[in-house]
């Protein structure tokens, strides 16, 4: 479950964007926005484990809003978290297929694409368990690359290896370590925001867990630390050895990844190669994780009878096999869209999913809270709970200011230069819109009311 969420949020947000974000803001800049979302991804982290090891199912975030806040609000939140893992499927894909071509350049797109939703669709069909192996050993490779990197940059820091020492001079040229102001530094604080998108995926996870009360809570208590450590530390080690001017910072090519840089300046040649392979394992894992999230949300919809209930047939091996296949399906019919026309449908349908995670994240901290609440309303001990989330009410309004700053922030650069881009407006937001068109949607159709703390449903068998 650790190597789970670890997998879903190391990716090409560390691997590629660190650069840019140090270049925005300076190193400075960048090490504070990223320690102020892995704040808020604690408490996150810390309220979604008091609710999975009290109740783990799987596509908790609709179930809990389901059963502690209101039925419209689950199903408004499981189909717009289900549309925003379905539609980063193809979104990987398309990542992967360009990354072939760095080794590639002349071959088909539809082959490495065909091939990789081969591999992904077969990992999570096998089984539970294979879908948990395979992302254990894909977050392997990842973090073994970053405890490397770290290593060889605090060597080369020191001038242990890689000529001489550079200690901090880094962070005092032009106006570092804070560069560009408030404005740069909340830009990468939205950065930031993005590249700890799937540690949520955990709450799917237990549900399939052996012994989830026990399981839960070991693996909340290591995540958050690893994924921080392994962020914070490899930013500082970049900013340390390569000046924020460097405009090589700024480029997505795997040949200026920052990490590259790093390996290159340390005497690896083969670094390119190397950080090619490593940067296409986590695009597989993203897709394998947000398959995987997809599938399992689509499931418990249809549990909760918001979804055909033929969505819950399982094989034998018990896996959600219907649920499976239609996610799959609309991955494929997705990813077509990118390639036919001029790939404006896709590009919509990528921006309408971008704030589907934050808009979990603030699920995920309303549930908690309403569960607190209903809890002690029904008189039972807080000190019976398997897990206890630290400094509550605190992590909950946390979390749900600082997603509102980042959604709210999401738009910023649509309003610079003196005109308004209403076609960037339209495609930053169209994923809010749709939320609570399906959230009140079915509340008018069903005619869902709030529930009363005394009546929300704590015993998963009510």
């Amino acid at each position: 479950m650790v190597m789970i969420s670890i997998g879903g949020a190391i990716g090409t947000g560390l691997f590629l964007a660190s650069g840019s974000t140090i270049h925005t803001a300076g190193p400075g800049g960048a090490v504070l926005s990223y320690l102020i979302i892995g704040v808020m991804i604690f408490f996150v982290m810390t309220s979604l484990g008091e609710l999975a090891s009290f109740m783990p199912t799987s596509g908790s975030y609709s179930t809990y809003a389901t059963r502690f806040i209101d039925p419209a609000l689950g199903f408004g939140l499981g189909w717009i978290a289900w549309y925003g893992s379905a539609i980063t499927l193809p979104a990987e894909l398309s990542a992967a297929t360009l990354i072939m071509k760095f080794w590639f350049p002349h071959s088909p797109s539809l082959l490495w694409s065909g091939l990789f939703l081969v591999v992904i669709f077969l990992i999570n069909y096998l089984s539970v368990k294979g879908y948990g192996e395979g992302e254990y050993w894909f977050s392997i490779i990842k973090v073994g690359t970053i405890i490397i990197f770290i290593v060889i940059g605090i060597l080369m820091i020191l001038g242990i290896m890689g000529g001489q020492a550079v200690g901090f001079k880094n962070f005092t040229i032009g106006d570092a370590p804070f560069h560009g102001g408030y404005l740069a530094i909340f830009s990468v604080f939205i950065v930031a925001a993005y590249s700890f998108q799937g540690t949520e995926i955990i709450g799917s996870s237990a549900g399939e867990s052996e012994n989830p009360k026990r399981d839960v809570p070991r693996a909340i208590r290591s995540i958050f630390w690893r994924i921080l450590l392994f962020y914070v530390l490899a930013i500082l080690v970049i900013g340390l050895l390569i000046p924020y001017t460097n405009k090589s910072l700024l480029s997505d090519n795997i040949m200026v990844s920052p990490f590259t840089l790093v390996f290159q300046k340390a005497g690896l040649a083969v670094a390119a190669s190397v950080m090619n392979a490593v940067i296409l394992t986590s695009v597989l894992s993203a897709g394998n994780s947000f398959l995987y999230a997809a599938t399992r949300m689509l499931y418990a919809l249809a549990e909760t009878g918001q979804a055909p209930r033929f969505l819950t047939k399982v094989d034998r091996r018990g896996v959600p096999i219907w649920s499976l296949l239609i996610t799959t399906f609309i991955g494929v019919f997705v990813f077509l869209a990118s390639i036919f026309g001029d790939g404006t449908v896709y590009y919509w349908l990528v921006n309408a999913s971008a704030i589907s995670g934050f808009i979990i994240w603030v699920a995920i901290a309303v549930c908690h809270y309403r569960f607190r609440k209903a809890y002690i309303a029904k008189g039972y001990a807080l000190d019976d709970l398997p897990y206890r989330a630290r400094w509550f009410p605190l992590g909950p309004i946390y979390t749900i200011v600082v997603c509102v700053l980042v959604i709210l922030g999401q738009g910023y650069q649509s309003f610079l230069g003196g005109k308004i881009d209403w076609a960037g407006m339209v495609a930053t937001y169209l994923s809010i819109p749709l939320f609570f068109l399906i959230w009140f949607g079915y509340k008018f159709i069903k005619k869902t009311k709030v529930i009363p703390l005394e009546e929300c449903e704590l015993d998963p068998q009510e």
